[in-house]
């Protein structure tokens, strides 16, 4: 039988748990105070595990905010929206529930699959018990507000810490596993 594929959160939050500041404003993200020359933070090799990402609308909006070419061109590329939107070349856009499409998703062969985010489609998959792996990346600064990495309404799931990285730029890094409920 086929196993099934991994559906990996793979995100930053503030050390106050929050992935985007209210108005979806991720700049913090990427302040030059935190870069270390020749440093991704494993983000070449993950992204090299995964063929297949993830993502809701406001988080695709971000995204295309970059003001670069679409990131992820070489994957396939799921963005859920309640809204009707034109295919693009680089994004399906999925109507139908998320839990039911992902379960199928899992199902089929691949690699592993990159959750982006955001809050409300990793609650949706937290509560469904579709998320297999979080790793989860704290940035050294507290916004005090913003979009919260679970919406309103996330049940309590237990976690198991895999692995932790610290770098001297004050990230700190760390795997969990999801354990069956």
């Amino acid at each position: 039988m086929q196993a099934t594929r991994k559906l990996v959160l793979y995100i930053a939050a503030s050390l106050d748990g929050f992935i985007a500041r209210k108005n979806g404003d991720t700049s913090w993200l990427h302040d030059e105070r935190y870069a270390i020359e020749g440093e991704d933070f494993g983000y070449r090799a993950f992204l090299q595990g995964i063929d297949t990402t993830l993502m809701g609308h406001s988080t695709y909006q971000a995204v295309l905010g970059f003001e670069i070419p679409f990131p992820y061109p070489d994957k396939t590329n799921y963005v859920f929206s309640r809204s009707q939107h034109p295919e693009t070349e680089h994004v399906q856009f999925v109507q139908q529930g998320v839990p039911e499409f992902v379960q199928r998703l899992k199902q089929q062969p691949g690699q592993d699959i990159w959750l982006i985010g955001g809050g409300q489609v990793n609650t949706l998959l937290l509560n469904a018990g579709l998320i297999d792996e979080v790793v989860l990346t704290y940035i050294p600064i507290v916004l005090g507000s913003g979009i919260p990495l679970f919406a309103a309404g996330a049940r309590e799931k237990q976690l198991q810490a895999q692995e932790s990285r610290s770098f001297r730029n004050g990230f700190v890094q760390v795997s969990y596993s999801l354990t069956p409920a």
